[in-house]
């Protein structure tokens, strides 16, 4: 069931001018990353310990999620790589979807997209001359692979349209690949048009990053929305896993204020994971690297590791 946002105005989450407010280290320590058990996390709840997950007996059929939000810059790609190397570090055998023209996964992955001459576009257009095969590519991450995407994907919203079914042509493209994979992570453009609609359309649930600014927020009831109409009218089955905050920076008033609006609009869907904003992430990305490669030991790297727990131990709680 969806949980409505709570009305919000520019009282309850108000800009400061000036430089950052001042926080104790006792208090910034508590908002970052890697809390112990028990302490109070930024999210303003007790963080629970979750445990390390065991790789799968067997692989497949994979459980798909989509990473949507209308919002460009609000740590969509940078969750769907880190997120997806740190599922693949503990053995879950992990698929990326580049489903945005601008190809950002794939850059973020050391991939030109302007080079490829296959792409996630010539699946879902169901070019009879392209498989699976010639589009799938490895990343540096061990059972992690990609279907990349590049500009030629804008023409297929255009294509679409005239299609029956169109909302399918996704789901159609990835049903082959499930058996062989434990989690398919798909990256979604900044709309709430037609290729974002195929992704819910195919998904079993939805990751909303957010990232602890006002302005992002403005757009979160509207995406609610159109999850709800997809439940109705086209996957009645589609969950919400939870909202991310992402580029949080404990320094702020802001940022607090922005994260406990999302916690008061959102309750237990908010992940008591909270994604810091640093540096590393931009050089991950220039290296075409996830963080958890790129810099191990990093408190980004920490933070999805935490997230792939967190969200392990959802997914488990449900099931069972």
């Amino acid at each position: 069931m969806l949980h409505t946002c709570r009305p919000f105005t520019f009282d309850r989450v108000r800009g400061r001018q000036g430089g950052p407010d001042k926080v104790t280290a006792t208090t910034e320590a508590t908002w970052n990353a890697g809390i112990p058990g028990g302490a109070i996390g930024p999210t303003g709840r007790p963080r629970p310990v979750f445990p390390e997950p065991t790789p799968p007996e067997k692989h497949g059929p994979a459980r798909v999620v989509a990473m949507v939000n209308q919002k460009g810059g609000v740590g969509k790609t940078t969750t769907t790589i880190n997120l997806g190397a740190a599922l693949a570090e503990v053995g879950q055998k992990v698929l990326l979807v580049d489903f945005d023209p601008q190809g950002a996964l794939s850059v973020g992955l050391g991939i030109d997209p302007r080079v490829l001459e296959t792409t996630i576009y010539d699946l879902v257009m169901e070019d009879p001359d392209v498989t699976v095969e010639d589009v799938l590519l490895d990343t540096p991450v061990e059972n992690m692979q990609l279907l990349p995407s590049n500009i030629d994907l804008s023409g297929a919203e255009i294509r679409l349209v005239n299609e029956v079914a169109r909302e399918y042509a996704l789901q159609r493209a990835l049903q082959p690949l499930l058996p062989h994979y434990d989690i398919v992570l798909i990256d979604c453009q900044p709309s709430l048009g037609l290729l974002t609609v195929n992704a819910l359309a195919c998904a079993h649930s939805v990751i909303i990053p957010l990232e602890c600014e006002f302005f992002a927020l403005r757009g979160v009831a509207l995406l609610m929305e159109t999850i709800s109409k997809v439940q109705e009218r086209v996957n009645k089955n589609l969950q919400i896993d939870g909202l991310l905050a992402t580029m949080y920076d404990p320094r702020t008033l802001h940022a607090r204020e922005v994260l406990q609006t999302i916690m008061q609009g959102f309750g237990d869907k908010v992940f008591h994971t909270v994604i810091n904003r640093t540096v590393r992430f931009p050089d991950a990305t220039l290296a075409g690297e996830p963080i958890t490669i790129f810099d191990p030991g990093s408190m980004g790297a920490a933070a999805y590791r935490d997230l792939a727990r967190e969200l392990l131990a959802r997914w488990s709680s449900m099931n069972g």
